[in-house]
């Protein structure tokens, strides 16, 4: 599970969600790691993985620098 800082909503728009989710696309084609389950909340990320060519701290750093970073 991936959380805003103070529950602040990690989504403001349709685009943040979509660029979370053509982030992943990438993370995924890169790490190998398979997604089994996923959910999209307001202010929450839930994601049921398993790992593959790459220890699961890679991938996640790679799929959340984006979302840390301000526009």
């Amino acid at each position: 599970m991936v959380r805003g800082i103070e529950r602040r909503r990690l989504f403001a728009t349709t685009e943040d969600r979509q660029d979370f989710v053509t982030r992943l696309e990438a993370v995924v084609g890169a790490t190998g790691v398979r997604v089994l389950a996923w959910a999209l909340l307001p202010t929450h990320v839930h994601l049921l993985v398993r790992t593959g060519h790459h220890p699961l701290a890679t991938a996640m750093r790679r799929l959340l620098t984006g979302v840390s970073r301000p526009r």
